[in-house]
């Protein structure tokens, strides 16, 4: 450590936001790096401590105190070849990333913890800015070959990790560009695309092929590519959205998040109306809008719908309002739940908690108002959660545009799961274990959501580099891949 007292000397400092005037006239990204000499001044914080707690909160296993040291010596260079040793894609996780590590670091005992997240994302794109990466083309071919249905960060990290030991690797997406709900998921103001891109030029040149517009199980039968390739990976994530089922559902102008977020990424990226939106155009413009749901995808929903232009933008949360602080002695270094807010919130969205949704009231078959109730949530003999509407609480909300930003419940059946064969668990994800991969069906391997269900970013590489390293093992009888 070049300042084994640099955490009691240099107070934390994140990066910052482009005002809210400024950002929302556009679907550009918005946070203001720190510089480097910024970025080192907070990678000095980093005690190295000898049980280092933010392993524990980040799946990929980033070596997060060697890559502080690093920086914080001047040793960027080095600094983003550690960074890669666990992590493929850092410039998408120091973007998108909760950041788990944060929470678990030991100054967040104090709410102080290391820009971790900040670090991540600085060495990666200094790393870019400076041509350190490059691709990294086998130097001998096994002759084995792989395919892997779905080009999200547990996909293309699979890919990445199997091209490089020496598989001919081939990535089938269903949509028309490849990066699965990082490209059409993430809003273009969180993640540049053009972040996955390079990514994508750099992965072809390292050997993998990439085939769009194929759905397998459908354009494509899975029985077809069990047949030509050595091992299959499903990798299509968890895209069943959670429905609302209320009364009133089937009015027009109410969309599940990933219809309306995928329809505004399409048109960033220069399509027509008629390409982006050919089941009819979903914007927010002039409308009232009701997001339900509290999580990122529904900060995302009024992030977009506010750049729109929107009359209004209102979320609704089931569960109660969070504290506004953990208690550190209870979750420390787990994930806690606290109030989050994030800048979407912060550029003009209505937030209630505790609030039920019963009813969706319209005129002329477009949806106008949501009929709510309030709830009150007590914990019962067993321990479990029960929510009870409050009497007299009923609200009404003017709704012409009501986006479902529930979650998902697990893969699509139909297609691609249903013709596998393979044996699912009981949340209805396609069964393997987080050791080898393996699915009930033969040369058939799962990883990301589609496994374990909907989750996080890091997950999904995680997951996609262990995946890659079981596929490895499987064909070669043994692997250097890391896990």
């Amino acid at each position: 450590m070049t300042n084994p007292t640099g955490f009691l000397e240099i107070e934390r400092r994140d990066r910052g936001y482009r005002k809210v005037a400024e950002r929302i006239g556009n679907y550009a990204e918005f946070i203001v790096p720190l510089g480097d000499d910024g970025v080192a001044a907070q990678a000095t914080r980093c005690m190295d401590c000898g049980i280092p707690f933010c392993h524990n909160g980040c799946p990929v296993n980033n070596l997060i105190p060697d890559w502080n040291n690093l920086v914080q010596s001047g040793q960027w260079q080095s600094a983003l070849r550690t960074l890669h040793s666990t992590n493929n894609f850092p410039e998408f996780t120091g973007r998108i990333c909760p950041a788990p590590c944060e929470a678990a670091c030991t100054l967040n005992i104090d709410n102080n913890p290391v820009t971790i997240k900040t670090v991540e994302c600085a060495i990666v794109d200094k790393g870019w800015e400076e041509g350190w990466i490059l691709p990294l083309p086998p130097t001998k071919r096994t002759g084995k070959r792989v395919a892997i249905v779905g080009s999200g960060p547990a996909g293309l990290a699979a890919a990445q990790q199997l091209a490089r030991a020496g598989h001919a690797v081939t990535v089938f997406e269903k949509s028309d560009r490849i990066g699965g709900l990082l490209r059409y998921g993430i809003p273009d103001f969180k993640m540049a695309k053009h972040l996955i891109d390079r990514r994508i030029d750099q992965m072809t040149t390292e050997g993998v092929e990439f085939r769009t517009s194929v759905e397998v199980g459908g354009d494509v039968t899975l029985a077809s590519l069990q047949e030509h390739y050595d091992a299959v990976i499903l990798a299509g994530g968890a895209e069943q959205p959670r429905d609302l089922e209320i009364p009133g559902r089937q009015l027009d102008g109410m969309h599940f998040a990933m219809d309306f977020l995928t329809q505004q990424n399409k048109r960033n990226a220069g399509d027509s109306e008629a390409v982006a939106a050919p089941g009819g155009t979903l914007t927010a413009r002039g409308k009232h809008v009701v997001v339900i749901g509290g999580g990122d995808t529904g900060s995302d929903c009024i992030g977009t719908s506010i750049r729109q232009g929107a009359l209004s933008v209102t979320q609704l949360e089931i569960m109660p309002r969070p504290p506004e602080m953990e208690d550190k002695a209870l979750t420390w270094p787990d994930w806690p739940l606290k109030l989050r807010t994030s800048h979407a919130h912060e550029e003009g969205a209505a937030r209630d908690f505790a609030v039920l949704t019963k009813k969706a009231v319209g005129v002329h078959g477009r949806v106008e108002t949501l009929e709510c109730v309030r709830v009150e949530w007590t914990r019962g003999a067993g321990g479990r959660m029960a929510m009870n509407e409050i009497p007299g609480s009923t609200l009404r909300l003017p709704a012409d545009l009501v986006l479902l930003a529930m979650g998902f419940t697990g893969p699509r059946v139909p297609g691609l799961v249903e013709q596998s064969g393979a044996a699912l668990d009981p949340r209805g994800n396609v069964a393997a274990t987080d050791r080898d991969y393996r699915t009930s069906q033969p040369k058939l391997f799962a990883a990301g959501d589609m496994r374990r269900g909907q989750s996080l970013v890091v997950w999904a590489i995680r997951e996609g580099r262990q995946a890659a390293r079981a596929v490895d093992e499987a064909l070669m009888g043994r692997s250097l891949l890391p896990r």
